[in-house]
């Protein structure tokens, strides 16, 4: 795979993890006063009625000119629903246990996703990962702890079940970036998001059927059609990005989301990053510099050893 679309699943990777941050803050600040699943579920019908009107908008819906057939049946696609469904479950099970655990353990769990991408995308697609790039994503798994310094206290005192739980969300949503690469190229990146915006809400409902339902302020709507906006971005720019490069060198630069966070915590609640935290802000900055480079590099090494 060439260096440019590595490039361009670097940025666009880099983009959607400000957009899912973004998206996480404003959804956190609601989730004090409203339940979670109806969060979700909120969020999740503004992010939808923002997709559908972008897909209309784009002509996601309009019929091939080949066959005549409308192109929003290829929602029904296998696959599509597939990974859609990984999606909600995914989704609904991380941010259930986010919601009951210290954001700063559930975000050291998540971080691990590259890691996961990584071994799956090595047995699935053959990809050859060497050792440096090993080393490169361990040290920004590492800057990674450095950063969030998750304390043995969330883990213990009743909270291991939900720090399992976190874990188990985030494998749903590993595997489910995994099958972005099996779903067929003729599908747009158009629906395949609006697949995965609608599916969350439909899965939240069900659960917020049997909660029951709260009253919702103004303020709370606002907020969570931001987050819906937001969202709906991030998972465009996730398409697109785990679509365009390949995936172990694309994966890690989701590490850039806790750069953002650190940011918007210090503008928004006045948090500052302690030395540990910088120190690891430097080995995420050295990894992805790093991961830039050997890919470019392994870019014109396989285009010499072809001419």
């Amino acid at each position: 795979m060439s260096s440019a679309a590595n490039r361009r699943g670097i940025i666009d990777m880099s983009i959607g993890m400000a957009f899912f941050i973004g998206n996480d803050a404003l959804a956190k600040l609601v989730s004090e006063s409203l339940p979670g699943p109806q969060v979700i579920f909120i969020r999740g019908v503004f992010a939808s009625l923002l997709m559908l009107m972008v897909c209309a908008a784009l002509g996601a819906f309009r019929r091939d000119a080949a066959s005549g057939q409308l192109l929003a049946r290829q929602l029904l696609n296998a696959r599509l629903l597939a990974r859609a469904s990984l999606d909600a479950i995914g989704t609904v099970v991380y941010l259930t246990a986010l919601f009951k655990m210290p954001l700063g353990n559930a975000t050291a769990i998540n971080m691990a996703t590259p890691l996961f991408i990584t071994l799956m995308a090595v047995v699935a697609f053959k990809e050859r990962v060497g050792l440096a790039r090993w080393l490169a994503i361990a040290l920004g798994f590492g800057g990674v702890l450095l950063i969030v310094q998750p304390s043995a206290a969330g883990y213990t005192d009743g909270n291991s079940a939900w720090a399992l739980l976190c874990l188990g969300g985030t494998l749903l949503l590993s595997v489910r970036d995994l099958m972005t690469r099996m779903i067929p190229g003729h599908i747009s990146s158009l629906l395949v998001t609006l697949s995965a915006v609608l599916a969350i809400p439909l899965l939240a409902g069900v659960i917020v059927a049997f909660q029951g339902w709260q009253p919702v302020t103004l303020r709370q709507l606002a907020l969570l059609a931001g987050a819906g906006a937001l969202l709906s971005g991030g998972f465009f720019q996730l398409v697109r990005a785990l679509r365009a490069g390949q995936m172990s060198v694309v994966a890690p630069f989701r590490y850039t989301g806790l750069v953002y966070a650190l940011l918007l915590g210090w503008l928004l609640w006045g948090d500052v990053p302690n030395a540990l935290a910088f120190t690891g802000i430097g080995l995420l900055a050295a990894t992805g510099l790093f991961m830039v480079r050997h890919a470019r590099v392994a870019a014109q090494v396989m285009d010499v050893s072809t001419r």
